[in-house]
């Protein structure tokens, strides 16, 4: 019985230190997306004049595929505070 004890508290341990780990991804992917995502909407909107044709394409596309990781890294966000029993926002 005691066996069980330790391990379900060391078990406990760590997914703590897992969702710990996940929450400081989550929030540093969350951070440099958000940047990124500023910055191609600038090249693409406010100074598409500076840039060539080709670089407000990608900046176009990575708009879309930088606000999916966006996503994805608030949803992991979230996973990880419900996890660690704090408020989820």
């Amino acid at each position: 019985m005691n066996t069980f004890t330790i391990n379900n508290v060391s078990n406990n341990v760590e997914l703590g230190s897992f969702f710990e780990s996940l929450l400081f991804t989550a929030n540093a992917v969350l951070g440099l997306s958000v940047i990124c995502i500023v910055v191609s909407i600038l090249i693409s909107y406010l100074y598409a004049e500076y840039f060539s044709m080709q670089v407000q394409i990608s900046a176009h596309m990575s708009t879309i595929v930088v606000a999916a990781i966006l996503k994805v890294s608030y949803v992991l966000r979230c996973v990880a505070q419900h996890g660690l029993g704090q408020e989820v926002r």
